[in-house]
Protein backbone atom coordinates (compact mmCIF):
# COMPACT_ATOMS: atom_id res chain seq x y z
CA UNK A 1 0.00 0.00 0.00
CA UNK A 2 1.17 3.51 -0.79
CA UNK A 3 0.84 6.59 1.32
CA UNK A 4 -1.93 8.87 0.15
CA UNK A 5 0.17 12.01 0.51
CA UNK A 6 -2.88 13.84 1.83
CA UNK A 7 -3.05 14.96 5.41
CA UNK A 8 0.73 15.07 5.71
CA UNK A 9 1.15 11.36 4.84
CA UNK A 10 -0.88 10.16 7.84
CA UNK A 11 -3.23 7.87 5.84
CA UNK A 12 -2.69 4.76 3.74
CA UNK A 13 -4.83 4.10 0.67
CA UNK A 14 -6.22 0.64 1.40
CA UNK A 15 -8.96 0.44 -1.26
CA UNK A 16 -10.78 2.56 -3.83
CA UNK A 17 -13.55 1.30 -6.07
CA UNK A 18 -15.10 4.11 -8.15
CA UNK A 19 -17.84 1.78 -9.53
CA UNK A 20 -18.95 0.12 -6.30
CA UNK A 21 -22.50 1.47 -6.89
CA UNK A 22 -22.94 2.27 -3.21
CA UNK A 23 -25.14 5.34 -2.75
CA UNK A 24 -25.69 6.12 0.92
CA UNK A 25 -25.31 8.66 3.74
CA UNK A 26 -23.50 8.64 7.08
CA UNK A 27 -26.70 7.77 8.95
CA UNK A 28 -27.03 4.54 6.93
CA UNK A 29 -23.49 3.21 7.49
CA UNK A 30 -22.14 1.18 10.43
CA UNK A 31 -19.22 -1.10 11.31
CA UNK A 32 -20.19 -4.25 13.25
CA UNK A 33 -18.88 -7.74 14.04
CA UNK A 34 -21.74 -9.69 12.46
CA UNK A 35 -20.11 -13.13 12.77
CA UNK A 36 -18.66 -13.02 16.28
CA UNK A 37 -15.13 -13.72 15.02
CA UNK A 38 -13.67 -10.33 16.00
CA UNK A 39 -13.61 -9.09 12.40
CA UNK A 40 -15.90 -6.17 11.71
CA UNK A 41 -17.92 -5.77 8.52
CA UNK A 42 -19.25 -2.70 6.76
CA UNK A 43 -23.06 -2.55 6.79
CA UNK A 44 -24.67 0.03 4.52
CA UNK A 45 -28.20 0.87 3.46
CA UNK A 46 -27.93 1.50 -0.28
CA UNK A 47 -30.44 4.01 -1.65
CA UNK A 48 -29.76 2.91 -5.20
CA UNK A 49 -28.67 5.04 -8.15
CA UNK A 50 -30.49 8.34 -8.83
CA UNK A 51 -33.81 7.68 -10.52
CA UNK A 52 -33.74 3.97 -9.66
CA UNK A 53 -35.54 1.92 -7.00
CA UNK A 54 -32.93 -0.73 -6.14
CA UNK A 55 -32.78 -0.21 -2.37
CA UNK A 56 -30.56 -2.83 -0.73
CA UNK A 57 -28.87 -3.71 2.52
CA UNK A 58 -25.23 -4.42 1.63
CA UNK A 59 -22.55 -6.03 3.77
CA UNK A 60 -18.85 -5.73 2.87
CA UNK A 61 -16.03 -7.87 4.21
CA UNK A 62 -12.71 -6.24 3.50
CA UNK A 63 -12.92 -5.00 -0.07
CA UNK A 64 -15.49 -7.54 -1.32
CA UNK A 65 -19.27 -7.47 -1.22
CA UNK A 66 -20.32 -10.24 1.18
CA UNK A 67 -24.12 -10.16 0.89
CA UNK A 68 -27.03 -7.94 -0.07
CA UNK A 69 -30.74 -7.95 0.74
CA UNK A 70 -33.54 -6.03 -0.92
CA UNK A 71 -35.34 -3.27 1.00
CA UNK A 72 -38.97 -2.33 0.45
CA UNK A 73 -38.48 1.42 0.91
CA UNK A 74 -35.74 4.01 1.08
CA UNK A 75 -33.66 3.57 4.25
CA UNK A 76 -33.55 6.62 6.53
CA UNK A 77 -31.15 5.19 9.09
CA UNK A 78 -29.22 2.13 10.17
CA UNK A 79 -27.89 0.97 13.54
CA UNK A 80 -26.11 -2.11 14.89
CA UNK A 81 -27.02 -3.07 18.47
CA UNK A 82 -27.06 -5.95 20.93
CA UNK A 83 -30.63 -6.96 21.72
CA UNK A 84 -29.95 -9.84 24.17
CA UNK A 85 -27.27 -11.50 26.29
CA UNK A 86 -27.03 -14.72 24.27
CA UNK A 87 -23.67 -16.20 23.32
CA UNK A 88 -21.93 -15.75 20.99
CA UNK A 89 -22.27 -11.98 21.18
CA UNK A 90 -23.51 -11.09 17.70
CA UNK A 91 -25.20 -7.71 17.14
CA UNK A 92 -28.42 -7.23 15.24
CA UNK A 93 -28.88 -4.67 12.47
CA UNK A 94 -31.89 -2.32 12.53
CA UNK A 95 -32.85 -0.57 9.29
CA UNK A 96 -35.39 2.27 9.43
CA UNK A 97 -37.42 2.38 6.24
CA UNK A 98 -40.73 4.21 5.88
CA UNK A 99 -42.92 3.60 8.96
CA UNK A 100 -41.12 0.36 9.87
CA UNK A 101 -37.92 -0.83 11.51
CA UNK A 102 -36.57 -4.04 10.00
CA UNK A 103 -34.35 -6.02 12.37
CA UNK A 104 -31.83 -8.46 10.88
CA UNK A 105 -30.03 -11.09 12.91
CA UNK A 106 -27.29 -13.22 11.36
CA UNK A 107 -28.03 -11.25 8.17
CA UNK A 108 -31.54 -12.68 8.05
CA UNK A 109 -34.89 -10.94 8.67
CA UNK A 110 -35.78 -11.34 12.33
CA UNK A 111 -38.45 -8.80 13.32
CA UNK A 112 -40.48 -5.97 11.88
CA UNK A 113 -41.66 -3.09 14.05
CA UNK A 114 -44.30 -0.71 12.72
CA UNK A 115 -44.97 2.68 14.20
CA UNK A 116 -48.37 3.11 15.85
CA UNK A 117 -50.99 4.81 13.72
CA UNK A 118 -51.86 8.44 14.24
CA UNK A 119 -55.20 9.97 15.04
CA UNK A 120 -57.51 10.28 12.03
CA UNK A 121 -59.65 13.36 11.52
CA UNK A 122 -63.28 12.57 12.42
CA UNK A 123 -64.66 14.87 9.72
CA UNK A 124 -62.49 13.12 7.15
CA UNK A 125 -63.88 9.75 8.21
CA UNK A 126 -67.48 11.03 7.88
CA UNK A 127 -66.81 12.37 4.39
CA UNK A 128 -65.33 9.09 3.17
CA UNK A 129 -68.24 7.21 4.79
CA UNK A 130 -70.67 9.33 2.76
CA UNK A 131 -68.65 8.64 -0.38
CA UNK A 132 -68.66 4.93 0.41
CA UNK A 133 -72.49 4.96 0.69
CA UNK A 134 -72.81 6.93 -2.56
CA UNK A 135 -74.27 10.04 -0.98
CA UNK A 136 -71.70 12.41 -2.58
CA UNK A 137 -69.87 12.42 -5.91
CA UNK A 138 -66.06 12.78 -6.37
CA UNK A 139 -66.20 16.54 -6.99
CA UNK A 140 -68.17 17.13 -3.82
CA UNK A 141 -65.74 14.88 -1.95
CA UNK A 142 -62.82 16.99 -3.22
CA UNK A 143 -64.44 20.26 -2.11
CA UNK A 144 -65.22 18.90 1.36
CA UNK A 145 -61.69 17.51 1.83
CA UNK A 146 -60.15 20.85 0.81
CA UNK A 147 -62.35 22.63 3.33
CA UNK A 148 -61.30 20.20 6.07
CA UNK A 149 -57.61 20.59 5.21
CA UNK A 150 -57.80 24.39 5.64
CA UNK A 151 -59.64 24.40 8.97
CA UNK A 152 -58.89 21.14 10.81
CA UNK A 153 -56.13 20.79 13.39
CA UNK A 154 -55.45 17.14 12.53
CA UNK A 155 -53.79 16.73 9.10
CA UNK A 156 -55.41 14.66 6.38
CA UNK A 157 -54.38 11.09 5.65
CA UNK A 158 -52.16 10.13 2.74
CA UNK A 159 -55.18 8.77 0.85
CA UNK A 160 -57.01 12.09 1.02
CA UNK A 161 -53.93 14.07 0.01
CA UNK A 162 -53.39 11.73 -2.95
CA UNK A 163 -57.03 12.10 -3.96
CA UNK A 164 -56.76 15.92 -3.90
CA UNK A 165 -53.72 15.78 -6.22
CA UNK A 166 -55.54 13.76 -8.93
CA UNK A 167 -57.09 15.08 -12.11
CA UNK A 168 -60.87 15.18 -12.38
CA UNK A 169 -61.11 12.20 -14.77
CA UNK A 170 -59.05 9.97 -12.44
CA UNK A 171 -60.97 10.70 -9.25
CA UNK A 172 -63.80 8.25 -9.85
CA UNK A 173 -61.46 5.28 -10.44
CA UNK A 174 -59.47 6.14 -7.33
CA UNK A 175 -62.66 6.42 -5.27
CA UNK A 176 -63.99 3.04 -6.44
CA UNK A 177 -60.66 1.39 -5.66
CA UNK A 178 -60.13 2.74 -2.13
CA UNK A 179 -63.52 3.63 -0.69
CA UNK A 180 -64.04 0.24 1.00
CA UNK A 181 -60.68 0.37 2.80
CA UNK A 182 -60.42 1.93 6.27
CA UNK A 183 -58.64 5.25 6.58
CA UNK A 184 -55.21 5.19 8.26
CA UNK A 185 -52.79 7.96 8.98
CA UNK A 186 -49.23 6.73 9.23
CA UNK A 187 -46.01 8.58 9.93
CA UNK A 188 -42.47 7.71 8.78
CA UNK A 189 -39.11 7.41 10.52
CA UNK A 190 -36.62 10.23 9.94
CA UNK A 191 -33.65 9.14 12.10
CA UNK A 192 -32.54 6.26 14.31
CA UNK A 193 -30.01 5.70 17.10
CA UNK A 194 -29.15 3.36 19.98
CA UNK A 195 -29.25 3.85 23.77
CA UNK A 196 -27.60 1.53 26.27
CA UNK A 197 -30.16 -0.20 28.50
CA UNK A 198 -28.43 -0.52 31.86
CA UNK A 199 -24.66 -0.82 31.33
CA UNK A 200 -22.19 1.24 29.31
CA UNK A 201 -20.21 -1.80 28.06
CA UNK A 202 -19.44 -2.04 24.37
CA UNK A 203 -21.45 -5.28 24.12
CA UNK A 204 -24.21 -4.15 26.47
CA UNK A 205 -27.87 -4.47 25.55
CA UNK A 206 -29.15 -1.37 23.76
CA UNK A 207 -32.54 0.17 23.07
CA UNK A 208 -33.52 1.62 19.72
CA UNK A 209 -34.29 5.36 19.61
CA UNK A 210 -36.26 6.55 16.58
CA UNK A 211 -37.46 9.97 15.48
CA UNK A 212 -40.59 10.35 13.37
CA UNK A 213 -42.12 12.84 10.97
CA UNK A 214 -44.93 13.38 13.51
CA UNK A 215 -42.47 15.22 15.82
CA UNK A 216 -42.09 12.30 18.26
CA UNK A 217 -39.12 10.37 19.62
CA UNK A 218 -39.65 6.77 20.72
CA UNK A 219 -37.44 4.53 22.88
CA UNK A 220 -38.06 0.82 22.11
CA UNK A 221 -37.46 -2.21 24.29
CA UNK A 222 -34.61 -4.30 22.77
CA UNK A 223 -36.36 -7.67 23.16
CA UNK A 224 -40.13 -7.15 22.96
CA UNK A 225 -39.90 -3.92 20.87
CA UNK A 226 -42.46 -2.19 23.04
CA UNK A 227 -42.46 1.59 23.43
CA UNK A 228 -40.67 2.37 26.70
CA UNK A 229 -40.77 6.13 26.37
CA UNK A 230 -42.40 8.68 24.08
CA UNK A 231 -41.27 12.30 23.82
CA UNK A 232 -42.52 15.13 21.65
CA UNK A 233 -40.72 17.93 19.81
CA UNK A 234 -41.95 21.18 18.24
CA UNK A 235 -40.64 20.08 14.80
CA UNK A 236 -39.73 16.80 13.06
CA UNK A 237 -36.27 15.50 14.04
CA UNK A 238 -33.69 15.03 11.28
CA UNK A 239 -30.67 13.69 13.18
CA UNK A 240 -29.82 12.73 16.74
CA UNK A 241 -27.02 11.82 19.10
CA UNK A 242 -27.70 9.58 22.12
CA UNK A 243 -25.61 9.10 25.26
CA UNK A 244 -26.14 7.52 28.70
CA UNK A 245 -28.20 4.54 29.89
CA UNK A 246 -31.97 4.24 29.87
CA UNK A 247 -32.20 2.75 33.39
CA UNK A 248 -29.80 5.35 34.86
CA UNK A 249 -29.78 8.67 33.01
CA UNK A 250 -29.64 9.54 29.34
CA UNK A 251 -29.48 12.55 27.08
CA UNK A 252 -30.76 12.70 23.49
CA UNK A 253 -29.55 15.65 21.43
CA UNK A 254 -31.85 16.21 18.45
CA UNK A 255 -31.58 18.53 15.44
CA UNK A 256 -34.99 19.42 14.05
CA UNK A 257 -36.26 20.67 10.74
CA UNK A 258 -36.89 24.20 12.05
CA UNK A 259 -33.12 24.72 12.49
CA UNK A 260 -33.03 24.26 16.28
CA UNK A 261 -31.19 21.77 18.46
CA UNK A 262 -33.03 20.31 21.45
CA UNK A 263 -31.97 18.08 24.33
CA UNK A 264 -34.26 15.37 25.73
CA UNK A 265 -33.32 14.14 29.19
CA UNK A 266 -34.62 11.36 31.38
CA UNK A 267 -37.09 12.41 34.09
CA UNK A 268 -37.01 16.02 32.90
CA UNK A 269 -38.60 18.04 30.15
CA UNK A 270 -36.84 18.98 26.96
CA UNK A 271 -35.07 22.27 26.54
CA UNK A 272 -33.71 24.14 23.54
CA UNK A 273 -29.94 23.98 23.25
CA UNK A 274 -29.26 26.41 20.43
CA UNK A 275 -30.94 28.07 17.45
CA UNK A 276 -28.89 27.75 14.28
CA UNK A 277 -28.81 30.24 11.44
CA UNK A 278 -29.57 27.50 8.88
CA UNK A 279 -30.51 23.83 8.75
CA UNK A 280 -27.77 21.52 10.09
CA UNK A 281 -26.35 18.73 7.94
CA UNK A 282 -24.42 17.06 10.75
CA UNK A 283 -24.62 16.60 14.52
CA UNK A 284 -21.74 15.06 16.49
CA UNK A 285 -20.95 14.87 20.21
CA UNK A 286 -17.29 15.17 21.24
CA UNK A 287 -16.87 14.66 24.98
CA UNK A 288 -19.39 16.95 26.67
CA UNK A 289 -19.68 19.37 23.74
CA UNK A 290 -22.03 19.26 20.76
CA UNK A 291 -20.81 20.03 17.23
CA UNK A 292 -23.08 21.03 14.35
CA UNK A 293 -22.32 21.84 10.74
CA UNK A 294 -24.44 24.00 8.44
CA UNK A 295 -24.13 23.70 4.69
CA UNK A 296 -25.64 27.05 3.68
CA UNK A 297 -23.50 29.21 5.99
CA UNK A 298 -20.45 26.88 5.77
CA UNK A 299 -20.19 27.14 9.54
CA UNK A 300 -18.88 24.60 12.04
CA UNK A 301 -20.01 25.40 15.58
CA UNK A 302 -19.55 23.94 19.03
CA UNK A 303 -21.57 24.46 22.22
CA UNK A 304 -21.75 23.10 25.71
CA UNK A 305 -24.56 20.96 27.09
CA UNK A 306 -26.20 24.11 28.46
CA UNK A 307 -26.27 25.88 25.11
CA UNK A 308 -23.28 28.19 25.53
CA UNK A 309 -21.55 28.76 22.20
CA UNK A 310 -17.84 28.00 22.42
CA UNK A 311 -16.58 28.91 18.96
CA UNK A 312 -17.46 29.07 15.27
CA UNK A 313 -15.30 28.28 12.25
CA UNK A 314 -16.08 29.19 8.63
CA UNK A 315 -15.15 26.47 6.15
CA UNK A 316 -13.94 26.91 2.56
CA UNK A 317 -16.87 24.92 1.09
CA UNK A 318 -20.34 23.67 2.11
CA UNK A 319 -20.45 20.64 4.41
CA UNK A 320 -21.84 17.42 2.93
CA UNK A 321 -21.46 15.05 5.90
CA UNK A 322 -19.98 14.78 9.40
CA UNK A 323 -18.73 11.93 11.59
CA UNK A 324 -16.78 11.54 14.81
CA UNK A 325 -13.26 10.14 14.97
CA UNK A 326 -12.56 8.34 18.24
CA UNK A 327 -9.30 6.54 19.06
CA UNK A 328 -9.61 5.31 22.67
CA UNK A 329 -6.14 3.72 22.62
CA UNK A 330 -4.58 7.15 21.99
CA UNK A 331 -7.13 9.22 23.88
CA UNK A 332 -7.84 11.14 20.67
CA UNK A 333 -11.22 12.60 19.69
CA UNK A 334 -11.93 14.76 16.64
CA UNK A 335 -14.52 15.38 13.91
CA UNK A 336 -14.30 14.46 10.22
CA UNK A 337 -16.00 16.79 7.73
CA UNK A 338 -16.82 16.02 4.11
CA UNK A 339 -16.81 19.18 1.98
CA UNK A 340 -18.29 19.95 -1.43
CA UNK A 341 -14.83 20.82 -2.84
CA UNK A 342 -13.76 17.12 -2.75
CA UNK A 343 -11.96 17.40 0.59
CA UNK A 344 -12.25 15.67 3.96
CA UNK A 345 -11.00 17.79 6.84
CA UNK A 346 -10.16 16.69 10.37
CA UNK A 347 -10.88 19.16 13.20
CA UNK A 348 -10.12 19.05 16.89
CA UNK A 349 -11.76 22.00 18.59
CA UNK A 350 -11.45 24.78 16.02
CA UNK A 351 -8.04 23.66 14.77
CA UNK A 352 -7.60 22.00 11.38
CA UNK A 353 -5.36 18.95 11.84
CA UNK A 354 -5.44 17.21 8.47
CA UNK A 355 -6.92 17.49 4.96
CA UNK A 356 -7.56 14.56 2.61
CA UNK A 357 -8.12 15.11 -1.10
CA UNK A 358 -10.76 12.84 -2.66
CA UNK A 359 -11.56 12.17 -6.34
CA UNK A 360 -15.25 12.94 -5.79
CA UNK A 361 -17.55 14.62 -3.28
CA UNK A 362 -17.90 12.47 -0.16
CA UNK A 363 -21.47 11.67 0.96
CA UNK A 364 -20.85 9.39 3.94
CA UNK A 365 -18.04 8.93 6.47
CA UNK A 366 -17.54 6.16 9.03
CA UNK A 367 -14.47 5.78 11.23
CA UNK A 368 -13.69 2.84 13.48
CA UNK A 369 -12.50 -0.76 13.51
CA UNK A 370 -12.90 -2.40 10.10
CA UNK A 371 -11.72 -5.95 9.75
CA UNK A 372 -8.98 -6.15 12.37
CA UNK A 373 -7.63 -2.62 11.86
CA UNK A 374 -8.65 -0.02 14.47
CA UNK A 375 -8.04 3.29 12.68
CA UNK A 376 -9.98 2.75 9.44
CA UNK A 377 -11.77 5.49 7.53
CA UNK A 378 -14.57 4.34 5.19
CA UNK A 379 -16.07 6.85 2.75
CA UNK A 380 -18.56 6.74 -0.12
CA UNK A 381 -18.79 9.28 -2.92
CA UNK A 382 -21.62 10.95 -4.79
CA UNK A 383 -21.07 8.75 -7.87
CA UNK A 384 -21.24 5.52 -5.88
CA UNK A 385 -17.53 5.00 -5.17
CA UNK A 386 -16.14 3.29 -2.07
CA UNK A 387 -12.87 4.42 -0.40
CA UNK A 388 -11.06 2.84 2.54
CA UNK A 389 -8.09 4.54 4.23
CA UNK A 390 -6.07 3.34 7.22
CA UNK A 391 -4.47 5.66 9.77
CA UNK A 392 -0.76 5.03 10.17
CA UNK A 393 0.29 3.79 13.59
CA UNK A 394 3.05 6.42 13.61
CA UNK A 395 0.71 9.28 12.66
CA UNK A 396 0.52 12.17 15.08
CA UNK A 397 -1.74 15.21 14.99
CA UNK A 398 -0.66 18.60 16.25
CA UNK A 399 -3.03 21.46 16.95
CA UNK A 400 -2.30 24.45 14.79
CA UNK A 401 -4.55 27.43 15.04
CA UNK A 402 -4.58 28.83 11.50
CA UNK A 403 -7.35 31.35 12.14
CA UNK A 404 -6.56 34.62 13.97
CA UNK A 405 -8.19 35.06 17.31
CA UNK A 406 -7.72 34.29 20.99
CA UNK A 407 -5.17 31.63 21.97
CA UNK A 408 -6.22 28.01 22.40
CA UNK A 409 -5.77 28.13 26.17
CA UNK A 410 -8.54 30.72 26.39
CA UNK A 411 -11.14 28.16 25.30
CA UNK A 412 -10.16 25.69 28.05
CA UNK A 413 -12.79 25.74 30.76
CA UNK A 414 -11.69 26.20 34.35
CA UNK A 415 -12.24 23.30 36.70
CA UNK A 416 -14.72 25.11 38.94
CA UNK A 417 -15.90 22.87 41.81
CA UNK A 418 -19.58 22.11 42.16
CA UNK A 419 -21.73 24.14 44.54
CA UNK A 420 -22.09 22.39 47.88
CA UNK A 421 -25.20 22.44 50.05
CA UNK A 422 -23.41 24.63 52.58
CA UNK A 423 -22.66 27.19 49.85
CA UNK A 424 -26.28 27.20 48.65
CA UNK A 425 -27.61 27.63 52.22
CA UNK A 426 -25.16 30.47 52.84
CA UNK A 427 -26.22 32.33 49.67
CA UNK A 428 -29.89 31.99 50.61
CA UNK A 429 -29.17 33.36 54.08
CA UNK A 430 -27.29 36.32 52.59
CA UNK A 431 -30.20 37.12 50.27
CA UNK A 432 -32.72 37.07 53.12
CA UNK A 433 -30.62 39.16 55.55
CA UNK A 434 -28.78 41.43 53.13
CA UNK A 435 -29.64 44.74 54.90
CA UNK A 436 -28.74 43.53 58.38
CA UNK A 437 -25.50 41.96 57.21
CA UNK A 438 -24.50 45.14 55.38
CA UNK A 439 -25.13 47.22 58.51
CA UNK A 440 -23.07 44.86 60.65
CA UNK A 441 -20.27 44.98 58.10
CA UNK A 442 -20.22 48.79 58.09
CA UNK A 443 -20.19 48.85 61.91
CA UNK A 444 -17.25 46.44 62.04
CA UNK A 445 -15.43 48.45 59.39
CA UNK A 446 -15.85 51.67 61.40
CA UNK A 447 -14.56 49.95 64.53
CA UNK A 448 -11.58 48.63 62.60
CA UNK A 449 -10.74 52.11 61.31
CA UNK A 450 -11.02 53.58 64.82
CA UNK A 451 -8.76 50.88 66.27
CA UNK A 452 -6.21 51.47 63.50
CA UNK A 453 -6.23 55.25 64.15
CA UNK A 454 -5.76 54.73 67.88
CA UNK A 455 -2.91 52.31 67.27
CA UNK A 456 -1.25 54.79 64.92
CA UNK A 457 -1.48 57.67 67.42
CA UNK A 458 -0.12 55.44 70.15
CA UNK A 459 2.76 54.42 67.91
CA UNK A 460 3.57 58.08 67.23
CA UNK A 461 3.53 58.88 70.90
CA UNK A 462 5.38 55.91 72.33
CA UNK A 463 7.23 54.25 69.49
CA UNK A 464 10.99 53.79 69.96
CA UNK A 465 11.73 53.35 66.29
CA UNK A 466 14.39 55.73 64.90
CA UNK A 467 12.57 55.91 61.52
CA UNK A 468 9.61 58.12 60.61
CA UNK A 469 7.64 59.31 57.59
CA UNK A 470 5.39 62.33 57.14
CA UNK A 471 1.76 62.14 56.10
CA UNK A 472 1.55 65.78 54.96
CA UNK A 473 4.99 66.30 53.34
CA UNK A 474 6.98 63.90 51.14
CA UNK A 475 9.64 63.40 53.82
CA UNK A 476 11.40 60.37 55.25
CA UNK A 477 13.97 60.27 58.09
CA UNK A 478 15.99 57.71 60.01
CA UNK A 479 18.49 58.21 62.89
CA UNK A 480 21.80 56.47 63.58
CA UNK A 481 23.73 56.61 66.90
CA UNK A 482 27.48 55.94 66.85
CA UNK A 483 29.91 55.66 69.73
CA UNK A 484 30.44 53.94 73.09
CA UNK A 485 30.17 56.99 75.30
CA UNK A 486 30.22 59.29 77.02
CA UNK A 487 30.21 61.15 73.68
CA UNK A 488 27.90 59.96 70.88
CA UNK A 489 27.55 61.03 67.30
CA UNK A 490 23.92 61.38 66.19
CA UNK A 491 23.24 61.35 62.42
CA UNK A 492 19.82 62.11 60.92
CA UNK A 493 19.30 61.02 57.26
CA UNK A 494 16.52 63.17 55.78
CA UNK A 495 15.14 62.42 52.30
CA UNK A 496 12.62 64.17 50.04
CA UNK A 497 10.45 61.44 48.48
CA UNK A 498 8.55 63.74 46.10
CA UNK A 499 8.86 63.25 42.34
CA UNK A 500 9.91 66.77 41.35
CA UNK A 501 8.99 69.23 44.15
CA UNK A 502 11.73 70.46 46.52
CA UNK A 503 11.13 71.08 50.25
CA UNK A 504 12.59 74.12 52.03
CA UNK A 505 12.47 76.11 55.28
CA UNK A 506 12.82 73.07 57.52
CA UNK A 507 14.42 72.77 60.94
CA UNK A 508 15.19 69.95 63.36
CA UNK A 509 14.75 70.17 67.15
CA UNK A 510 15.75 67.74 69.91
CA UNK A 511 13.92 67.13 73.18
CA UNK A 512 15.94 65.38 75.89
CA UNK A 513 16.57 65.18 79.63
CA UNK A 514 19.13 67.90 80.40
CA UNK A 515 20.17 66.13 83.60
CA UNK A 516 21.45 63.18 81.53
CA UNK A 517 22.55 64.64 78.20
CA UNK A 518 24.07 67.75 76.76
CA UNK A 519 23.93 68.60 73.04
CA UNK A 520 26.05 71.05 71.14
CA UNK A 521 23.25 71.99 68.70
CA UNK A 522 19.71 71.18 69.99
CA UNK A 523 18.22 73.19 67.13
CA UNK A 524 19.47 73.12 63.51
CA UNK A 525 18.26 74.31 60.15
CA UNK A 526 17.96 71.87 57.25
CA UNK A 527 18.97 73.06 53.78
CA UNK A 528 16.74 72.81 50.71
CA UNK A 529 15.90 69.16 50.04
CA UNK A 530 16.17 68.07 46.41
CA UNK A 531 13.95 65.09 45.52
CA UNK A 532 15.66 61.71 45.67
CA UNK A 533 18.79 62.74 47.60
CA UNK A 534 19.60 61.82 51.20
CA UNK A 535 20.85 64.71 53.40
CA UNK A 536 22.75 63.77 56.58
CA UNK A 537 22.31 66.10 59.58
CA UNK A 538 24.98 65.45 62.26
CA UNK A 539 25.31 66.54 65.88
CA UNK A 540 27.08 65.34 69.03
CA UNK A 541 25.50 64.21 72.31
CA UNK A 542 27.42 63.97 75.58
CA UNK A 543 26.23 61.96 78.55
CA UNK A 544 26.70 63.89 81.78
CA UNK A 545 25.43 61.30 84.26
CA UNK A 546 27.63 58.77 86.04
CA UNK A 547 24.75 56.51 87.15
CA UNK A 548 24.91 54.20 84.06
CA UNK A 549 21.36 54.92 82.86
CA UNK A 550 19.98 55.95 79.47
CA UNK A 551 16.93 57.76 78.16
CA UNK A 552 15.07 58.61 74.96
CA UNK A 553 15.85 61.59 72.78
CA UNK A 554 12.92 62.82 70.71
CA UNK A 555 13.57 64.35 67.29
CA UNK A 556 11.14 66.77 65.63
CA UNK A 557 11.29 68.06 62.03
CA UNK A 558 9.12 71.13 61.47
CA UNK A 559 8.74 74.20 59.37
CA UNK A 560 10.50 77.29 60.65
CA UNK A 561 8.16 79.48 62.62
CA UNK A 562 5.63 76.68 63.24
CA UNK A 563 5.13 74.46 66.25
CA UNK A 564 3.46 71.37 64.71
CA UNK A 565 6.07 68.78 63.70
CA UNK A 566 6.14 67.14 60.32
CA UNK A 567 8.26 64.19 61.44
CA UNK A 568 8.80 62.64 64.86
CA UNK A 569 11.38 60.02 65.82
CA UNK A 570 12.29 58.48 69.18
CA UNK A 571 15.95 57.51 69.65
CA UNK A 572 16.80 55.02 72.40
CA UNK A 573 20.25 56.07 73.51
CA UNK A 574 22.66 53.32 74.60
CA UNK A 575 24.18 53.12 78.06
CA UNK A 576 27.44 55.06 78.28
CA UNK A 577 30.15 52.47 78.78
CA UNK A 578 32.85 55.13 79.01
CA UNK A 579 31.42 56.40 82.26
CA UNK A 580 31.09 52.89 83.63
CA UNK A 581 34.79 52.27 83.09
CA UNK A 582 35.66 55.44 84.88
Amino acid sequence: MESSGDGGGKWLDAHYDPVANLFTFSSCVALADLSGDGERRLVAGDLGPPGGAAMKLKVYRGTALMSESALLDLPSGLAAFFMDLHEPRIPAVAVASGPCVYVYKNLRPYFKFTLPGLEVNALEQDVWQQAREGQIDPLTLKEMLESIRKKADVPLSVRSLHFLSLETEDMDDFLQLHKQQPIRRQTVITCIGTLKKSTADDDGVSCLVIGTESCHVYVLDPEAFLILSKMSLPAPPTMMDVTGQFDVEYRITVATRNGNIYVLRSRTNRYALYELSSHPVGLVRVGKNVWSGCSVTRALQSFTQKGKKLWKAVLPAPITTMASMDLPTRGFQAVLLGLANCEVQLYRDKNLLSTIKTPDVVTSICFGRYGREDGTLVMTTRKGGLMVKILKRTATFEDRDSAPGPPLAQSVRLNVPKKTKLYVDQTLRERENAVAMHGAFQMDLSRLRLAAAKAYVKALESSLAPMSASLTEPLKMNAVVQGLGPSFKLTLNVQNTAACRPVMNLAVSFLYDESLYRMRSPYMRIPLLVPGLIYPVETFVECTSDKGVSDIIKVFVLHEGKSSPLLTAHINMPVSEGLTLN
